[in-house]
């Protein structure tokens, strides 16, 4: 797409006897359009006042054209023109006979051109016969009419022998041309410097067609320097001489010196063209600068210039790899908008892009634009075609479209068969996966470093290690394998427990010099951690800080705990020897910490190494970074403080735990898991009364108790017959209003029935009722098996639970019916029980009729009887009868808590009405009471049920801006929610953000190593698998990421 070099002068007096002669002339070949100010021309030594109008007659100038159509390429017609009477009279009298020049100029033309076939001939004697009968002009149009260097140069020097020659650039100019054409630099760089020499001053032609003749033969340091010299004259070319040279520095690839060649023109003033705007926007992308290209981009098109495809597509391209896809849309938006049919580059480009986001039906709807253009696809876009198929899990329409591809002969590229290969391997079907890569290599289609690399993580997939050996052998013939290669290799070592072939392949590596990225340098210091390689280790991590490269917090942990572990295995061989142990270099390990004290969540999950570590048994590794985070000042979290105090209490060892507690308490005064971990260290070694004496100095400090831990202190008591501390802790739990559990309740009431105070023991259980709590089967199991201490209304009572927690509503019913037999007053609390029973069981006429007839019989219902009635409407979906109870429950004066909020919500959920069910927590919201994650589930769980994960992540988002934690419950259906819908970046997020404040279950743990594992997130998989196996948990192998997907 290169411009014409300018081949004629422009106008230049002419001096002396040739100043008679005006000499008019214009711009030739500098591809100028009608917008730039001229049309292209060739050029004339007529005068611009005497040259003859002609114009071609119009319905005449048609007919000829079908008259040529119809006769071929072979047609002779007259070519006719208008001229006036004079104009025809002078061109009967001018002895031209129809030529543009006289005959003795073109018997002169003829005559020079014929001494091309005599080497020895004088250009003297040829032009003998001319002296004195040619003009200035006609010389002129003798020498620009000659097709040979050589005869241009001799007639040039004949010509400077003639009396009517005067030196002028018009001469030199046309001489320049011929030079320039035919590659002769020396000569012109001579003409150019003879042409000074002789006084006449270059215009801009003369300088332009020198600059081309440069640019045509790639010589553009000197064409650099020569427009130099010619800005310094003020001299500034047209814009077909800067078009002529961008372009061949282009052709060269030389795009940095088109940007260079650019602003020097936009410094010179010179409106650019189409061409040259298309040349400097390809120069900007090829040179990646994406903002600049743009820049020029709106620039053109607001000298209304209309962009060609190829300029558009160049810029979509660029867009979608800086990662500006809205940008890139907006540009094919505006091709559309211009009815400009993308090409295939485009189109991949386009198709790469919307699988880049995901956006499938985009790419359908540009597949279906490309069938109604006639696009028709080439193996790259088939090949994108099979990647999105794999992505939205239909992989028998990708082997289809593979097939097809196959069968039209278009399968000819290694990287649709990869694409194929890795369509397989995302559904775990390796074993077709290298089938396919098998075939590719039967079709004799050349394997390269990207082919290799795919066999290779299919193997390392299956944990075939020889298989993978043999491959990254294959590979290494083509050169040092890339990262990403050797990081699967090592990582495949590891995870197979070869830390040898492992330490092998890193010797190799560092023998190649390799260069390692980030994530191959965490692999290597994580095998160099469990290897216990301190010295390597040590050294790489002094290399990645130097290269600034980050240091993931796993990888950091990994280092940090082979110092741990190290310190902890020495301590055992030491025997406490202090002075081996004050050898032990503990600088490395304090850089270290305080390199990943300084990153973001580096203290918490320091903590979390700390309760690991001393979960594990590998109490003194725990201690050891206790110890290095004091001496830096800094204290760990105190729950990691109390596992290892809990730890030590569990190894028996108190005077460890005793002084770990003192350094604890004096940096958490307030710290309850501390002293929580404190009591059970003490339970733990037996010593009971100094647990209750602590316990009891938290009371009076009002630091929190947990359930657990009392549970604990009193199940503890309980075996020593301490009845009457047990009952202390109990009235200052309930004074206190300590969050008590299920099991703290049964611990309570098993202590109670065991001392023999069965009243106790019923007060314990009714607070329990009223409190909301739950009820286990060991609950009713404990209140039954007292049952023969008394024969009273609270027998019933107990066994009505008991018969609705094992579904047995006919039994309750037939007790109920037996009470009212033996004449028992039946109090609100039966009635209560009854409500609840015929809810649970669905049946809420019969609850309806039975709270009707507790209001007959003169009692009035409180307020859990109303939270039962409403929780018998919501059973059964019937939300209006649910909110008229809710309201008369306020009309009677009572106002409603958490659990008749939680009923409530419980209706509108059951009959699908999540607007009502959203404004009763927006009503508690305001009533300045604190909802629980209770009442979120309900709206989460029938979203999700719904199949509306996105309203269900805004009320889980809704959830936790209030401040409220989710439970375990949410968390397992959220994330098995995630895993059946393939959402691993949702599933990963929810498993990070919930780990630090709940404990997960194996489901939860086992979904989270699924979807790191099929993030590629091998080193965050490992920690879960650890997590399992530290918290005792079984592995649910089975689970698969993305099955309702398919």
């Amino acid at each position: 797409m290169a411009a014409a070099p300018p081949h004629t002068p422009m106008a230049s007096a002419a001096t002396s006897s040739v100043a008679a002669v005006p000499i008019a002339c214009s711009s030739s070949s500098y591809q100028q359009d009608d917008d730039d100010g001229g049309a292209s021309s060739s050029w004339s030594l007529s005068s611009p006042r005497r040259r003859p109008y002609r114009r071609l007659l119009h319905d005449e100038a048609q007919r000829l054209r079908r008259a040529r159509r119809i006769q071929g390429p072979g047609a002779d017609t007259p070519r006719w023109v208008r001229r006036t009477t004079d104009q025809m009279a002078r061109y009967v009298e001018d002895d031209r006979a129809g030529h543009v020049y006289g005959r003795h100029v073109v018997a002169a033309v003829r005559a020079v051109r014929a001494t091309a076939s005599r080497p020895s001939a004088d250009m003297r004697q040829a032009m003998a016969s001319f002296v004195t009968k040619l003009t200035f002009r006609e010389m002129c149009v003798v020498l620009r009419e000659q097709r040979g260097w050589r005869q241009a140069r001799d007639f040039f020097e004949w010509m400077k022998l003639q009396l009517c020659y005067e030196p002028s650039v018009v001469a030199y100019t046309i001489l320049l041309r011929l030079y320039g054409r035919v590659g002769k630099i020396k000569l012109a760089e001579e003409t150019f410097l003879e042409m000074l020499q002789v006084g006449c001053e270059p215009d801009v032609v003369a300088c332009g067609t020198l600059l081309c003749a440069y640019a045509r033969w790639g010589r553009h340091k000197d064409m650099m320097v020569f427009y130099s010299a010619v800005r310094r004259r003020d001299i500034v070319p047209p814009i077909s001489v800067y078009n002529y040279m961008i372009s061949s520095l282009q052709k060269q690839k030389l795009h940095s010196k088109v940007i260079h060649v650019w602003k020097l023109m936009q410094e010179a003033g010179v409106s650019p063209n189409q061409f040259t705007y298309t040349v400097v926007i390809s120069s900007f992308v090829k040179e990646g600068l994406l903002d600049e290209a743009m820049d020029v981009f709106g620039q053109m098109k607001r000298c209304r210039f209309v962009p060609e495809e190829a300029t558009y597509s160049l810029l979509i391209t660029l867009s979608s790899k800086h990662g500006k896809g809205e940008q890139a849309l907006r540009l094919f938006e505006e091709m559309r908008a211009q009815e400009i049919i993308p090409s295939n580059y485009t189109c991949a480009s386009l198709l790469a892009l919307y699988y880049k986001n995901e956006d499938y039906s985009k790419a359908l709807s540009l597949f279906s634009e490309m069938e109604n253009n006639k696009i028709i696809p080439d193996e790259v876009i088939y090949g994108i075609l099979i990647r999105i198929y794999g992505k939205l899990g239909l992989y028998e329409d990708a082997q289809h479209t593979f097939e097809e591809i196959e069968k039209a002969g278009l399968l000819n590229d290694e990287q649709t068969y990869v694409a194929m290969a890795q369509v397989h391997s995302n559904t775990g079907d390796y074993d077709r996966a290298l089938e396919v890569l098998e075939s590719m290599k039967m079709r004799n289609v050349k394997p390269s470093h990207f082919s290799y690399s795919a066999l290779l993580r299919c193997y390392v997939a299956k944990e075939d290690i020889a298989a993978a050996e043999d491959t990254f052998r294959a590979l290494s013939k083509y050169g040092l394998p890339d990262v990403f290669c050797c990081n699967d290799l090592l990582r495949l070592y590891m995870r197979l427990g070869h830390l040898v072939k492992a330490r092998d392949l890193i010797l190799k590596m560092r023998d190649d010099d390799f260069k390692l990225d980030e994530d191959l340098s965490m692999t290597v210091m994580e095998i160099y951690c469990k290897s216990s390689m301190i010295k390597d280790a040590e050294k790489l991590f002094i290399d990645i800080q130097r290269n600034r490269k980050i240091v993931k917090i796993p990888t950091m942990l990994s280092l940090i705990e082979m110092y741990a572990r190290n310190k902890s295995s020495m301590i055992q061989k030491s025997h406490s020897s202090s002075k081996e142990l004050d050898e032990t270099d503990s600088s490395a390990a304090s850089m270290v910490l305080k390199s990943f004290l300084d990153m973001p969540g580096g203290l918490s999950s320091m903590s979390q190494l700390i309760s690991k570590l001393a979960r594990e048994g590998s109490t003194d590794g725990a201690k050891f970074i206790y110890d290095q985070l004091t001496e830096l000042g800094i204290k760990p979290d105190d729950s990691a403080v109390a596992t290892l105090i809990v730890q030590y209490g569990q190894a028996k060892q108190l005077e460890k735990a005793q002084e770990l507690f003192e350094s604890g308490s004096a940096s958490f005064p307030e710290g309850s898991h501390v002293y929580n971990a404190m009591v059970d260290a003490f339970c733990k070694c037996g010593k009971t009364e100094d647990a209750y004496n602590l316990f009891m100095e938290m009371a009076e400090q009002g630091i929190n108790r947990d359930a657990v831990t009392v549970s604990i202190l009193v199940t503890h008591l309980t075996k020593h017959g301490k009845f009457q501390e047990v009952q202390n802790i109990i009235h200052g739990c309930f004074h206190d209003e300590v969050p008590l559990d299920t099991v703290l309740y049964n611990t309570f009431m098993k202590s109670m029935l065991e001392a023999g105070k069965l009243h106790s023991a019923i007060s314990i259980y009714d607070h329990m009722i009223s409190s909301g709590i739950s009820r286990s089967m060991q609950t009713f199991n404990i209140m039954i098996s007292w049952e023969h201490h008394v024969i009273s209304l609270i027998s019933f009572s107990v066994l009505f639970s008991v018969y609705g927690k094992g579904g047995k509503l006919d039994k309750a019913v037939e007790m109920f019916a037996a009470a009212q037999g033996l004449g028992l007053s039946i109090d609100e609390k039966i009635y209560t029980n009854m409500l609840s029973l015929y809810g649970k069981a669905g049946r809420h006429q019969e609850a309806s009729l039975m709270f009707k007839r507790m209001k007959e019989d003169g009692i009035t219902p409180g307020k859990i009887s109303f939270n039962s009635m409403i929780n018998a409407y919501a059973t059964s979906g019937l939300h209006s009868e649910a909110k008229s109870t809710f309201q008369e429950m306020q009309d009677c004066g009572h106002a409603p808590d958490s659990f008749s909020y939680l009923a409530l919500i419980r209706a509108y959920t059951e009959a699908k009405c999540y607007t009502e069910a959203a404004e009763a927590i927006q009503m508690m919201l305001i009533s300045n009471m604190a909802p629980s994650c209770p009442h979120f589930n309900h709206l989460i769980f029938a979203f999700l049920k719904e199949g509306q994960i996105g309203e269900s992540q805004r009320i889980y988002n809704q959830m936790m801006e209030v401040g409220v934690a989710p439970d375990l419950a949410c968390c397992r259906t959220m994330m098995r929610v995630y895993m059946d819908h393939g959402l691993v970046d949702e599933g990963i997020s929810l498993y990070e953000t919930t780990r630090e404040f709940l404990k997960p279950d194996s489901f939860i743990l086992s979904a989270a190593f699924h979807m790191y594992e099929h993030a590629g997130r091998e080193s965050e998989a490992g920690d879960v698998l650890d997590a399992i196996s530290a918290n005792g948990t079984s592995f649910l192998r089975n689970m698969k990421v993305g099955p309702k997907l398919s």
